[in-house]
């Protein structure tokens, strides 16, 4: 048994299409690579700070991807590092709404971006599912750009968020667990 598929067994029934859609999303076939797919699953992960999620999905990632692994999960905590920083401010920016806040430089460092573990379009993917998950309009936009200048399509967005989501709700699908086990 898989180490996903072991904690899907943890999630309560009311969260059946969660315990559903988990191995879908990961599963191969769509327009992402594994790497692409478990980089953005443990991105997500990262940003939740579930670590039973996280160390599951790390365990699954670790067998699928083999020698990759190691470049895959250093991109993943790079993209949830950095939009945990970007979401935050370019939010702000873009909520406040006042052009004078744009015309000033962010002064953040992120060097990161310029030279990824494995390359830029798949951590620009990562950083897109993050930003969504954060609420972010400003980063998803730039990011989805970005995507598209790499040579992904909508179809490559679409999946990460798509990732992005049911990890999300597996995440809360595990909390509720917990919460049912204590409260009954």
């Amino acid at each position: 048994m898989s180490a996903v598929e072991a904690l899907r067994n943890a999630m309560p029934d009311a969260a059946k299409d969660a315990r559903l859609n988990l191995p879908a999303v990961l599963a191969a076939g769509g327009p992402l690579s594994p790497a692409q797919t478990w980089g953005t699953a443990l991105a997500v992960a990262v940003t939740l700070g579930r670590r039973d999620l996280l160390d599951a999905l790390a365990s699954d990632a670790r067998e699928a991807l083999g020698d990759g692994f190691a470049a895959v999960y250093d991109d993943a905590v790079t993209a949830a590092t950095l939009m945990a920083m970007n979401n935050v401010y370019y939010r702000f920016r873009h909520q406040i709404g006042k052009p004078e806040y744009g015309t000033r430089p962010a002064r953040l460092r992120m060097t990161k971006l310029a030279a990824p573990a494995t390359n830029k379009a798949d951590l620009e993917l990562f950083s897109v599912a993050v930003s969504a998950l954060n609420g972010c309009e400003a980063c998803v936009r730039a990011h989805e750009a970005a995507l598209l200048g790499h040579g992904l399509g909508v179809p490559h967005v679409e999946d990460a968020v798509r990732i992005a989501a049911v990890v999300a709700s597996a995440a809360t699908a595990l909390f509720a667990g917990e919460a049912v086990a204590t409260h009954g």
